[in-house]
Parts: structure tokens; C-alpha cells; sequence
């Protein structure tokens, strides 16, 4: 029994030692990282809000999103930055599910919400 769980285990190990499928959520030394956004045009940024309500508007209809507590105006320009990024394409959803854990590691839900409300 132990020879068999052993050999399953080292059989798993070396099929998932071929590949690493974090290569595309971790920034290595030769890609480069952008840290700042291209601000938006008068004429994106109002589809971008258009966009912000529609995704806001379905929040009073789902009873497991809990709001993320933007109670100041850096945290209000930090969520507004990164959802135009992710808005204008600037980061995928992936970063954008990083980012936003980093700063509130509780609210994964929230942030997959605007992912998905950004997605319909």
C-alpha cells in the first residue's frame, strides 16, 4: 500500500514538475512591468463611467458582494485607476484580481465581480 502511494505521489510530482502555469501571473527579469496607465481620452473616460455603473448597478442585486471600503479619495483614485486599466485593457483580469487582493486581501469575490460585470 505504501509502495503504491509512493509511486502515485512521485508519478504526480513529475507530471506537474514539466510545466509551471504561474509563468503568466509572475513578472520575470526579462518582461517589463508597467507601473503607470495611459490616461483616458474625455471620450473613453465617459464609456469607461458608463461601463462603472452598469457593474455598480448589479451590486444591490447579489447579496454576497460586500462593499470594499474606499473611504478616502487615494483609495477612490487607486480603484479607479485600476479598473480603467483593466477596463482599457491596459492589465488582464488576473492582474487586476492581484492588484486589488494586495490592498484587500478579503474581497476576492468583489474583485471577480467587476471582472465578470466588465465581461456581460
Amino acid at each position: 500500500m505504501k509502495r503504491t502511494l509512493v509511486t502515485v505521489t512521485l508519478l504526480g510530482l513529475g507530471l506537474t514538475g514539466c510545466t509551471n502555469t504561474f509563468d503568466a501571473l509572475t513578472p520575470s527579469t526579462s518582461k517589463t512591468v508597467r507601473k503607470t496607465y495611459e490616461k483616458p481620452t474625455a471620450a473613453k473616460l465617459e464609456a469607461y463611467n458608463n461601463m462603472m455603473r452598469r457593474v455598480a448597478s448589479g451590486i444591490k442585486n447579489d447579496p454576497n458582494y460586500n462593499r470594499i471600503a474606499l473611504d478616502t479619495p487615494e483609495k477612490k483614485a487607486w480603484f479607479k485607476d485600476l479598473t480603467y486599466r483593466l477596463w482599457d485593457r491596459q492589465i488582464n483580469k488576473y492582474q487586476f484580481v492581484a492588484e486589488g487582493l494586495r490592498k484587500y486581501p478579503t474581497h476576492k469575490y468583489e474583485f471577480e465581480f467587476v471582472v465578470r460585470g466588465f465581461n456581460s
